[in-house]
């Protein structure tokens, strides 16, 4: 935990009581309704295809389309100014693992190129407009890295890579088992850093998303070479239904040490007064989380 304490001065106290007060809003869509959305993001432009159709399926198929936050997101932490990266948390040499990326990919496109591996991950049905997302927003891998004979743009971390390290994994929350292997590579076995961008819009699957979490976590506790640097959970979300809001953060408690990200380390667009709000997460130790049961 020593190793994180330039990141804790930055949130704040731990959150103690999971009942604070945050306004919610009803925030949804960028577009649900169109296939194709063009964004620009940080400078940078992205051609995101999405499906309206699987979007009105009955089930869970709401990741068919991207959310408002999710941009939002991607831009912040690929921004130097991000608390993760000025407390090292986040490096070239970080493995990262999204949960419920969504057909968009978008945070993996913004971040992949800053570290050293990125894994998106969602339920099958995501998979092929994923991954042709995947194809047509990715450098080919000809263009040269950021600082060769180039400007680097203000406000990104260095080191960017011009053919990240980037894939995605189906992982059902509910039936996949969480292993190593998801780090794609035999000599990685845990990651620094677990992503959730807007994945609690339903009760069923607040204990899932929390376990799924923690057993991300945990593979860290098996790696004794990184064991003293815990991976952190970062849960970003749109405030909707106070309800959930109060069941996912109660649920998280029970696992993780909780930090909200106040406002000032946040872009403007992220903070609480428009109905965003992130929190960061450290894994308790297994017999504390026994004790909380």
């Amino acid at each position: 935990m020593d190793l994180l304490s330039s990141l804790f001065d930055r949130l704040g106290p731990e959150i103690l009581d999971p009942e604070e007060d945050i306004p919610s809003q009803n925030l949804g869509f960028v577009d649900p309704r169109s296939t194709t959305l063009n964004l620009d993001i940080a400078g940078k432009d992205y051609v995101i295809h999405q499906s309206p159709t699987i979007l009105n399926r009955p089930g869970s198929t709401t990741g068919a389309v991207v959310w408002k936050i999710t941009p939002l997101v991607a831009d912040w932490l690929a921004s130097s100014d991000n608390p993760l990266w000025k407390s090292a948390v986040l490096s070239s040499s970080s493995s990262v693992l999204e949960l419920g990326c969504g057909i968009s990919g978008l945070v993996g496109l913004m971040l992949a190129p800053l570290v050293a591996r990125y894994t998106l991950t969602d339920q099958s049905y995501v998979a092929k407009l994923v991954e042709k997302n995947i194809t047509e927003n990715t450098p080919s891998g000809n263009s040269k890295p950021p600082g060769t004979n180039s400007q680097r743009r203000k406000g990104k971390p260095s080191l960017a890579r011009s053919k990240p390290d980037l894939q995605f994994l189906p992982l059902d929350w509910e039936l996949d088992e969480v292993t190593p292997s998801l780090t794609r590579n035999d000599n990685v076995k845990s990651f620094d850093v677990v992503i959730a961008c807007d994945c609690i819009y339903n009760d069923t699957l607040i204990q899932p998303l929390v376990q799924t979490c923690a057993d991300a976590c945990k593979l860290r506790s098996t790696n004794e070479v990184v064991a003293d640097k815990p991976t952190v959970c970062l849960v970003a979300q749109q405030l909707r239904d106070p309800e959930i809001f109060e069941a996912w953060i109660k649920e998280f408690s029970r696992h993780f040490h909780v930090w909200r990200v106040p406002d000032n380390a946040l872009s403007p667009g992220l903070r609480s007064n428009v109905g965003f709000v992130v929190h960061l997460g450290i894994l308790q130790d297994a017999e504390a989380t026994r004790n909380r049961s």
